[in-house]
């Protein structure tokens, strides 16, 4: 067993793996003795997965469209029928879209929607069913800082994550009598390509993400030392940090303490939104 503690000898599937926080925690549970079932929808996942510097064949390449739910029980079904379990299944591929709500169309919403919800809802009820009959696994999805507190601009996004928190913590009563456990990971800005891939509209992606940039952002590698911290003391709501933490809490005692602050970022980008005076849409990707 590593020294960091637990996965050695595991069956992991790690879902947005090619890239971001998937990547990372795909390599830290390599590490630490697990298989790693890397999948993405992005042709990248190979090249991920052989970069992984864990001995070789412990990191294994998948190609998935999570909104895909025959995809999804399909793959979940073959790596149980190869390794003969499954211990963790990580719910990580994500999107966004970015704008004000009235600028936002159909398309945007069910995009992010069928990935970040749904994909979720795939890999989830896949996952649970071969968890029960094996009496054992732990499920982690993950959310964001804008699943426990709004995010102005990101409505679709926020809406899912908000959704994501409640379907974990639902399952997770339901699931204790039954030897399954369940988390959900809730970081704030790590440093991934979720952003730069983001659909943009209404609004300049470049000054969109300079308005941003000037949060700070936490490394995926640390953000991935957090989430298995607390996938090993099999916390209900995992954040990246203090700072996350006592935002939640802070949010969760006061939400009216928030809104200038909320308020505020909402403006910021509305200017940009009246400086653009167009809408500008691009592809989205995994965390």
């Amino acid at each position: 067993m590593d020294s960091r503690g637990g996965f050695a000898g595991e069956v992991a599937l790690v879902t947005g793996a090619a890239s971001g926080i998937g990547r990372e925690l795909s390599y830290e549970l390599a590490r630490r003795g697990a298989v790693v079932i890397m999948a993405d929808i992005a042709a990248e996942v190979r090249k991920a997965a052989r970069a992984c510097d864990a001995p070789a064949q412990a990191c294994i390449p998948a190609s998935l469209d999570v909104a895909d739910a025959s995809a999804v029980e399909e793959l979940v079904q073959s790596v149980v029928e190869e390794h003969g379990r499954l211990d963790y299944m990580f719910n990580n591929a994500g999107i966004a879209s970015c704008g004000e709500v009235r600028d936002l169309g159909r398309e945007d919403w069910e995009s992010v929607l069928d990935v970040d919800l749904w994909g979720v809802i795939h890999g989830t009820t896949s996952a649970y069913r071969i968890m029960v009959d094996q009496g054992f696994g732990h499920i982690v999805n993950t959310a964001s800082l804008g699943g426990i507190v709004p995010e102005p601009f990101a409505a679709p996004y926020s809406a899912s994550k908000f959704a994501v928190v409640g379907l974990t913590l639902a399952l997770r009563v339901e699931a204790r009598d039954l030897g399954v456990k369940a988390s959900v990971f809730c970081p704030s800005f790590v440093k991934t390509n979720v952003l730069e891939n983001a659909r943009y509209v209404g609004v300049s992606r470049e000054q969109a993400l300079r308005e941003m940039g000037a949060l700070r952002s936490c490394p995926p590698e640390r953000a991935v030392r957090r989430l298995l911290s607390g996938v090993m003391r099999n916390r209900a709501v995992i954040t990246d940090g203090i700072a996350t933490s006592v935002l939640w809490r802070l949010y969760r005692t006061s939400p009216r303490l928030f809104e200038p602050l909320l308020r505020k970022g909402a403006r910021d980008l509305r200017l940009i939104r009246e400086r653009c005076g167009a809408s500008i849409a691009s592809p989205a990707s995994s965390e």
